[in-house]
């Protein structure tokens, strides 16, 4: 037993010695106590015996871990009635003791008046006896008499694991602590002040993205391709590409990102967007101005040839070179239909009712981004590949966006925008004007204060709000959606003040069409 003891008071020593490595600004200090030791009363004595008390004294080491929780270990010795009957309580023996306990406080070690409980576990050795077990709790105060200088009153039950041995102690005496208490707090305030929203590891102040988790050298901002170059810089945010081309490839190696090339499996020019400039039936009439590419023709017929004598429908192709020769058609399109005269036959058209080009299948490309009009999310504005054909969103306007979800305010409890709100909310709209192929998506959160019904339906109002607002600016309805989330989806910790002003939150987010 005596092996134990030693090993947990080591195991104690090292913990401590663990936590001063790791919190070098928390206070430690000393305690000396006489102490009143009453043997007797709680094994068949009466506590009213007050002449059965008998004195001792205290030594012992203090150490703060966290503003409300010290570590101690006393050592005791003291002079105490025997527990043995046969010596009618006459019999005096001396008593040596080392306990480890724990201290939890209800104030901080800065204030005047500092009430606590205790609990541990110790061992005590009598002079005339045997080693024993014993468990101490209670409670005490401290009373501060000077910076870092206190007088303290604790009393503790002592259950002990030998018959017979149960006893209180009661210790008054005085404490000192070297290091203030008041730099544990100084401390504490500044860990609070840091908020790292996302938890990727920077604060907020210094993330570029803070909202959304992502590597440092990405300065916080996520990098889904793992090309080197953050999404909100990314054209082509999906595939991996170069900083040459802002983030997208150049699959055919022809100099033109693929974002803008019309060929971009085929090396090109950038003179013709990117798609070669052949001369495939070897006539002399390059393609992109040959009405016949595939059809040897002359200058005079814009590289179509002349009408020949076996012509079936009678469309001035011959029907060896005419792939559809039972059907009258255009020599731009090999002798098939072609009713938009874009030089895609019908049956290969993809819009067979609007000119278009062939290496877009027959599609127009209107704001001429390189992505034909049927597949272009945006077709009246030039965009990327990787937002389907709608621009990229400006820097400054995802900014915007993130600033809203902190900016826009409502009164306390309820949907009601305060007037504050006003200009960023019109900051918006002027976004959704300049992007026509987007969609806005209004979600409103709250933090988990009260109960989730309550919680889910104000993150409702509140989104509808705001929703409501930017339709009064001109917005379309059509173009907005608003959902509430209520407390479901938190982004920081609710169990501080400033992690549920971050969780109560309206957010906007752009969408392609």
């Amino acid at each position: 037993m005596n092996k134990i003891i030693l090993v947990f008071v080591l195991f104690a020593w090292m913990n401590i010695s663990t936590i001063q490595a790791q919190n070098p600004a928390f206070p430690q200090g000393i305690s000396l106590k006489t102490l009143f030791m009453d043997y007797q009363s709680q094994n068949g004595g009466a506590i009213s015996n007050f002449s059965a008390y008998h004195h001792g004294f205290e030594l012992g080491y203090l150490r703060n871990i966290t503003p409300n929780i010290n570590i101690a270990v006393p050592l005791k010795y003291g002079v105490v009635t025997s527990h043995d009957q046969e010596f009618n309580n006459c019999f005096h023996k001396k008593v040596y003791g080392l306990d480890v306990t724990g201290q939890y406080m209800f104030n901080s070690l800065s204030t005047d008046v500092i009430p606590y409980v205790m609990a541990g576990v110790g061992g005590q050795l009598e002079e005339e006896g045997d080693f024993n077990v014993q468990v101490p709790f209670g409670a005490g105060v401290y009373f501060k008499v000077a910076e870092n200088a206190y007088i303290n009153w604790q009393s503790e039950y002592r259950y002990a694991l030998k018959d017979n041995r149960n006893n209180l102690h009661h210790g008054l005496g005085f404490t000192y602590l070297f290091g203030s208490p008041r730099d544990v707090e100084k401390k504490m305030e500044v860990d609070e002040d840091i908020i790292d929203s996302d938890g990727d590891g920077l604060e907020d102040d210094i993330d570029l993205c803070p909202q959304i988790a992502g590597p440092i050298d990405m300065k916080g901002c996520p990098d889904r391709d793992e090309d080197g170059i953050p999404d909100y810089r990314d054209d082509c945010p999906s595939i991996a590409g170069t900083a040459l081309f802002k983030g997208c490839p150049d699959t055919d190696g022809d100099g033109i990102s693929d974002s803008d090339d019309e060929c971009p499996n085929m090396a090109g020019t950038k003179e013709n967007n990117g798609c070669p400039d052949n001369d495939s039936d070897m006539d002399g009439i390059p393609d992109n101005l040959d009405k016949c590419p595939n059809i040897k023709g002359t200058a005079e017929n814009n590289g179509c040839p002349e009408s020949p004598a076996d012509d079936k429908d009678g469309d001035g192709i011959a029907d060896a070179d005419d792939r559809c020769p039972n059907i009258k058609g255009s020599a731009s399109a090999n002798g098939c239909p072609d009713r938009d005269g874009d030089g895609v036959s019908d049956f290969d058209d993809r819009c067979p009712d609007r000119p278009g080009l062939r290496a877009l299948n027959g599609c127009p490309d209107s704001d001429g981004d390189g992505i034909d009009d049927s597949r272009d999310k945006c077709p009246s504005q030039p965009g990327s590949v990787a937002n389907n054909g709608c621009p990229g969103i400006d820097a400054g306007d995802l900014n915007t966006l993130e600033t809203a979800m902190r900016a826009v305010q409502f009164e306390t409890g309820k949907a009601t925008l305060k007037s504050e709100s006003y200009p960023v909310l019109n900051q918006i709209a002027a976004i959704m004007d300049k992007y026509p192929g987007y969609n806005l998506l209004i979600d409103g959160h709250t933090d988990n204060v009260g109960s989730a019904v309550n919680n889910q339906l104000l993150s409702e109002r509140r989104a509808q709000a705001c929703f409501e607002y930017l339709v009064r600016r001109g917005v379309s309805s059509s173009r907005m959606s608003h959902t509430g989330y209520g407390e479901s989806k938190p982004i920081s910790d609710n169990n501080s003040l400033s992690g549920r002003a971050l969780n109560r939150r309206v957010a906007f987010n752009l969408k392609a069409r």
